[in-house]
């Protein structure tokens, strides 16, 4: 089935391709795009997704950034995981894994998170890994708790029974089948808004009708039940947040908590009409985030660290 995205025959050729280990022995299938000594973004996808989802920011970034993109485990080129199976725990080993993977020591990178894969993030908030390696995040379209009280894809009014059967929505084991035009218009619906241009939405839906079944049943389980409030209040980086004012799966109403509770909140920015698959419906949107966390907390780091190990040269010499 196709990953492609967008009107682009070929997926992004990766500079190279690993598989890494996490702390349960689950194997990470990784992507590395670009110069190796550029500085360093790492892509998170979501639930359902897999690294084509960051197609567009990938062919852009890459030519002046090592871009590092992995599948979640039971996504994509990532088989079904080893003993740690599926939680938030295991999310977080798997993304301090690919760190320790595919940067040296000490050397940061702007990580950016959509959806799950923001979910992942502010589950390794605590790690030392992160903390070592983490010098922005970007949170795009994602929430930390209550995510089946407060999502809107059901037409019905908010309370108990609305969370029951979205619940029972995010773990139901029927197959998404095919994509076809009544897939799509589904999918669309779920999570694009309503001006999302026809071939974003079939890429979207080739890349979630693509995901096997046990994974998104077990994910979907763990997202019912989600509580990362705590894990905001730890991620004492710079971050920014993104969140689409049409979206049905995380609404608004989490990117604000989130923005309000982060320690280093660089505030919000909320992108009129875009449903829940922003890096796809507004790709320019998410990769200027990226660049301009890179400018400002990466690139200019670099410059200063290397003037400075100059300067000492110097004074040695």
């Amino acid at each position: 089935m196709s990953r492609l995205l967008h009107r682009d025959t070929v997926p992004p050729v990766p500079a190279a391709e690993l598989t890494v280990r996490s702390a349960d022995g689950s194997r990470i299938h990784v992507e590395l795009h670009g110069p190796e000594d550029a500085p360093a973004v790492v892509l998170a996808h979501g639930w359902t997704c897999n690294t084509r989802f960051w197609d567009a920011q990938i062919r852009d970034l890459a030519a002046d950034h090592r871009v590092i993109a992995y599948d979640q485990r039971g996504h994509g080129l990532t088989p079904e995981p080893g003993p740690g199976g599926y939680s938030t725990n295991a999310l977080a080993d798997d993304l301090e894994a690919v760190l320790a993977a595919t940067l040296a020591p000490g050397r940061r990178a702007v990580l950016a998170g959509h959806s799950m894969g923001g979910m992942t993030v502010m589950a390794a908030a605590a790690r030392p890994g992160l903390r070592e390696h983490a010098a922005a995040v970007l949170l795009c379209s994602t929430g930390s708790t209550r995510l089946a009280a407060e999502a809107r894809v059901l037409p019905l009014r908010a309370g108990a029974l609305r969370t029951r059967i979205t619940t029972a929505v995010l773990g139901a084991k029927a197959p998404l089948g095919p994509v076809n035009p009544v897939s799509r218009r589904i999918l669309k619906y779920a999570t694009m808004g309503a001006g999302s241009a026809p071939d974003r939405v079939d890429a979207c839906a080739r890349i979630v009708h693509s995901c096997p079944r046990r994974a998104r049943v077990e994910w979907g389980h763990v997202l019912a039940e989600l509580d990362l409030a705590a894990g905001v209040r730890e991620l004492r980086v710079p971050t920014a947040v993104i969140a689409g004012t049409d979206d049905r799966l995380t609404p608004p109403v989490h990117a604000r908590a989130i923005a309000a509770a982060l320690p280093v909140g660089l505030g919000l920015t909320e992108l009129a009409g875009m449903g829940h698959m922003t890096p796809v419906e507004a790709p320019e949107a998410v990769t200027a985030k990226i660049r301009e966390l890179v400018t400002r907390y990466v690139a200019t780091g670099t410059a200063a660290e290397r003037k400075a190990a100059t300067a000492e040269k110097e004074d040695v010499a």
